[in-house]
């Protein structure tokens, strides 16, 4: 039984539809696919070029936070030593230094200071520190900030200026450590001298500080 002429026409015209809209399917996917490989193929490509850069520098990368002090701090508050607060007696302090235990204090950082306005006299800060030379890590007189700046400054001048001679440095900067200014001063001084040039902040983002000139 032949198949009605106006039934044909619409049959192939259903048969063209869906093959347009395959046809259109499989192109979307394969242009899916390829944009999706192009655009890994960029980033790869980008940070590929971006590791080869910052390798290629030769920058020595350094966070200020290396040299935030890590070990204890013990205040010596030498109000305590004084009679009925007001004076300090020294046969009554010699005493305090002979019988205290200054072991207590290994490694640990030391600031020795008066809470009060009485006057106490050099001898009694030197027979502390006295006590202190060989046990403690870090000692000062002074107040707490001293103390961290003074081990943030010893923490500075155990690098090894060998390892920075004719290098390019970044320093990346810490809210941690107080007044990070000072520590920042004192790093600059230490490596300046030695160091061909030093910038300020992130491999992507620097700020220039120093750039040795050409002799």
């Amino acid at each position: 039984m032949a198949t009605p002429k106006f039934l044909s026409k619409w049959l192939l015209r259903l048969m063209s539809v869906r093959s347009q809209r395959a046809c259109l399917s499989d192109f979307h996917d394969r242009m899916s696919i390829s944009q999706s490989n192009y655009q890994c193929d960029v980033v790869n490509l980008w940070g590929m070029e971006l590791r080869n850069k910052v390798k290629e520098s030769s920058l020595i990368q350094m966070d200020l936070a290396n040299f935030k002090p890590m070990i204890p701090v013990i205040p010596i508050d030498l109000s305590s030593q004084l009679w009925k607060g007001l004076v300090l007696k020294e046969k009554d302090f010699r005493i305090w230094i002979k019988e205290n235990d200054w072991l207590s204090y290994k490694n640990k950082g030391v600031y020795i200071f008066c809470s009060t306005e009485a006057i106490i006299p050099t001898w009694a800060y030197m027979l502390v520190t006295s006590q202190l030379i060989g046990i403690a890590d870090t000692f000062v007189i002074g107040d707490e900030l001293a103390l961290q700046k003074s081990m943030i400054l010893k923490n500075i001048h155990a690098l090894n200026l060998e390892e920075f001679k004719d290098e390019r440095v970044i320093i990346k900067g810490c809210s941690d450590i107080q007044e990070p200014e000072f520590a920042m001063s004192e790093l600059l001084a230490f490596l300046q001298p030695h160091v061909k040039s030093i910038m300020y902040g992130e491999p992507c983002s620097t700020v220039p500080i120093f750039k040795r000139k050409k002799l």
